[in-house]
């Protein structure tokens, strides 16, 4: 959505627990990253802020001396510095502006990982997120009184920033700096809520007639991410089939019932992935350059990978797997359809590291079918780019999936997708039938049941119609020829933004 003369810049303060380039553990900080870029780009004022992590100063990007606050805490007053970080990455050539800013308090960020170490979430991880979002409601005080910079939206993601929608509501309803912000919270994985014993609730800094099943109380503990879904203006999700969803019992957590309740104010965006960093016909981790017109460097970049990973050097289809390696994303069924799927002509590589019984099976499985079996459990992000370019397939059987983005990689990159037909998948992802191939507008396959014999219908299938290379590469085609930018999803939240910031304020 484009700025017109009778239509000002929005001031959108985005918090997150993580943001590409500086701090990443999933696709959230791709998510958050990306989007504050186009917001900026498209002409908006956008400040981000996230933890000063220890990942963080290990990049060694300049910062500011910074702004010091004092935050409250059930402990007293925590002394803390809020620093401007300039990363190149994330430099703005549109109209708008971008600043990026964290906050320094390193006995709760200075740690060796985000949220938890050695499998472990941090027992204090309440104290920490409190902290974090009672700083980032003073920067934006501190800003109104300081810089004049009053936010029109504070836009929160996952339970670690929905305090920040509570406390505006609350602590924070009188400050004249924030009397016309608003609040969007946009849920990730409704999976991770934030949950904590009852005692710690004084952590949060909030009265304690809040701790009711009408806010916080979740039975008997702290839901964070529940007080978000209560206070919040407007509640987005990553996908408009997830936002459905998680309004039932299968995918609501326990939350459905007050998803449902606040439904009216309940939107899905589908996601949308960095066309520049993932781009076949510049990518730079790969063996050869391609596009949707010339695809003949994707043939040489499959080479490239079987070598790499000690893959027999046939002709036979490819296939790729890049996920935690959890039941989440469905690694099960993988593990149960790959014997059968070792009897054809068929060679698979599986990036990815998890749940330790599921690394152990599939590297178990790679030394029974040496050749046509690779493994390797780890992150590894140019790989992660060598794999969507060289496989012919991309495997995402997952039991849930609220956007997905190795989907979109995938269709940028040529390489067909395979997914169950759940939440942003069944979003993102036409599936094969005749005549969704007869209309072209198959980008994959996708099945319905959360079953390894369903996964290996749908395997079967696209095997199949891979050997009608005129037809396959008619898929490919479509897939690659999909608008995959962030500028679409932009320009919906936008539109959000824009009518919410519009209403009056009661």
């Amino acid at each position: 959505m484009n700025l017109t003369p009778d239509q000002p810049p929005l001031k959108i303060f985005m918090v997150a627990s993580e943001v590409v380039p500086l701090a990443k553990t999933g696709g959230l900080a791709d998510v958050v990253g990306a989007l504050a870029v186009e917001f900026a780009q498209l002409g908006h004022d956008v400040c981000v802020m996230l933890p000063a992590y220890r990942q963080v100063d290990e990049l060694g990007y300049h910062m500011t001396e910074g702004v010091r606050l004092s935050v409250p805490s059930a402990h007293g007053l925590i002394d803390n510095r809020v620093q401007e970080v300039f990363a190149p990455s994330l430099k703005v050539a549109g109209p708008g502006r971008l600043r990026v800013f964290v906050v320094r308090y390193d006995p709760f960020f200075s740690r060796p990982g985000l949220y938890q170490e050695a499998g472990r979430d941090y027992p204090d991880n309440l104290d920490r997120f409190a902290c974090f979002c009672r700083a980032v409601m003073e920067m934006a005080v501190h800003l109104g009184e300081h810089e004049g910079w009053h936010a029109d939206l504070l836009h929160v993601h996952d339970w670690q920033a929905a305090l920040c929608a509570i406390y505006l509501r609350t602590l924070y309803q009188r400050q004249p700096s924030l009397r016309r912000t608003r609040s969007v919270l946009t849920i990730h994985n409704l999976g991770y809520q934030g949950l904590f014993p009852a005692e710690q609730f004084s952590s949060t800094g909030l009265p304690s007639y809040l701790f009711t099943p009408a806010s916080l109380e979740f039975y008997g503990q702290v839901n964070v991410l529940k007080g978000g879904l209560v206070y919040a203006d407007l509640l987005t999700t990553v996908s408009p089939t997830y936002s459905q969803e998680i309004q039932t019992s299968e995918y609501g957590c326990g939350l459905e019932g007050v998803i449902t309740e606040r439904r009216s104010a309940l939107s899905g965006i589908v996601n949308g992935i960095d066309t520049v960093s993932w781009n076949p016909a510049t990518d730079h981790h790969l063996a050869a350059s391609y596009s949707v017109t010339d695809l003949s460097g994707k043939a040489r970049c499959k080479k490239a990978l079987q070598r790499e990973l000690g893959l027999r050097p046939l002709k036979c289809p490819l296939l790729g797997v890049i996920a935690r390696l959890t039941g989440q994303k469905g690694i099960d069924l993988v593990i149960d359809v790959l014997p059968e799927l070792m009897e054809l002509d068929v060679q698979v590589v599986i990036l990815g590291t998890g749940d330790p019984q599921y690394e152990q099976q599939v590297l178990a499985l790679a030394e029974r079918y040496p050749g046509k079996i690779a493994v390797r459990n780890a992150f590894d992000e140019g790989l992660a780019h060598r794999i969507e370019a060289g496989a012919d397939m991309f495997l995402m059987p997952s039991r849930y999936e609220p956007c997905g983005l190795s989907q979109l990689y995938s269709l940028r990159y040529g390489t067909v997708p395979i997914v169950r037909k759940t939440g942003g998948l069944a979003d993102t992802v036409i599936g094969y039938t005749p005549r969704t191939f007869k209309e072209s507008r198959v980008t994959g396959f996708s099945f319905a049941d959360s079953s390894s014999s369903s996964l290996l219908t749908c395997l079967l299938l696209a095997l199949c119609v891979y050997r009608k290379k005129h037809d396959w590469q008619q898929i490919v085609r479509t897939g690659m020829e999909q608008d995959l930018s962030w500028g679409r999803s932009a320009a919906t939240y936008l539109k959000l933004f824009r009518d919410l910031v519009s209403q009056e304020i009661i």
